[in-house]
């Protein structure tokens, strides 16, 4: 009976793997926007090491090391008619990670950072 339990575990812990899947999250915000927010996360979270970046394309594959060992996940925008729909694909999320959300927690944090935004002139002295 304890082998059966034990061989019936290691089948899991092989098998979760396989049901990673690409997990999609809408924002109502323009893809060029969103991709400030996920090179942000991506650069300045200390959770992942980029190791493909495509700004034309939106798209970005990085590592995250884990207790048990490193995984890779990749992001891609999409752009949904206004909005922009961001497309996680994580290689495992379940027992103990949530990848995909982790990521997304981090990225909607990051949108409220402004972007792009020019610092203000130093004021002229009057002549």
């Amino acid at each position: 009976m304890r082998k059966a339990i034990i061989l019936a575990l290691m089948s899991l812990v092989v098998a979760v793997p396989a049901f990673a899947k690409v997990h999609k999250d809408a924002y109502s915000m323009p893809c060029s926007q969103l991709w400030d927010a996920v090179q942000d996360t991506l650069k300045n979270s200390g959770f992942y090491t980029v190791v493909l970046a495509d700004n034309s394309q939106l798209s970005a594959a990085f590592n995250i090391s884990g207790a048990i060992h490193s995984r890779t996940i990749s992001v891609h925008l999409e752009p949904q008619g206004t909005g922009c729909e961001m497309q996680t694909q994580t290689s495992f999320s379940g027992l103990m990670q949530n990848d995909a959300g982790d990521f997304k927690s981090r990225v909607d944090q990051a949108i409220t950072k402004p972007y792009g935004a020019k610092p203000a002139e130093a004021a002229k002295p009057a002549n």
